[in-house]
């Protein structure tokens, strides 16, 4: 289930933080300005609204991180999530296996990394699109939602991330084109081995 907020500017920062267990509110503390603090709270709230709605869970969860910086939830193996906020939003994903999901605001991109980030038919598909900044972005979260469902997090090698698709894959767009998100779905059966 995908749970996404975009109202950022009605979200009440205070009034969020005695919702949130000790370890998230010293992280979303931890940012230097009041829009990311705000982010990292309701990405969080939104985890604890999926959990409460798809799994009866009440308690704020606590996390516990892998190899990578990859987060899971203490005490409950068999739900996968994955959280992530850009500057327009945030969005939680919940599954039953292995999920990624990014979300990034629309902006101009520098040309500069097409190289770095992006193969040939990728470049290609920025370069012919009549929106490339829409583009560039709907392919960088495609790879950073595979990325972050594998629990890799991001390689040395971008460019080639997406040349093995993963069983599934989705891309949207939230309102007027401000931001894209991607979510990846693992397979089931990486997710009963581990």
């Amino acid at each position: 289930m995908v749970y996404l907020e975009d109202d950022i500017k009605n979200f009440d920062f205070e009034s969020s933080l005695p919702l949130l267990s000790p370890q998230r509110r010293e992280q979303a503390l931890q940012f230097r300005f009041e829009r990311e603090r705000k982010l990292s709270a309701m990405a969080y709230l939104l985890l604890c609204k999926g959990l409460r709605e798809e799994f009866g869970i009440a308690e704020p969860p606590l996390f516990e991180y892998g190899e990578f910086g990859k987060p899971r939830l203490s005490g409950h193996a068999g739900i996968h999530f994955n959280l992530s906020h850009c500057r327009e939003a945030a969005v939680c994903v919940l599954s039953d296996r292995p999920v990624g999901v990014d979300i990034e605001s629309v902006r101009e991109y520098d040309e500069s990394l097409l190289d770095q980030v992006m193969n040939g038919r990728e470049k290609e598909r920025i370069l012919r699109s009549p929106r490339p900044d829409m583009e560039f972005i709907r392919l960088w979260t495609m790879k950073e939602a595979v990325l972050k469902c594998s629990g890799r997090g991001l390689v040395d090698d971008m460019r080639h991330v997406l040349d093995e698709r993963p069983s599934e894959l989705i891309t949207l767009s939230g309102p007027e084109g401000r931001y894209v998100y991607s979510i990846c779905y693992g397979n089931q059966e990486v997710a009963l081995s581990k």
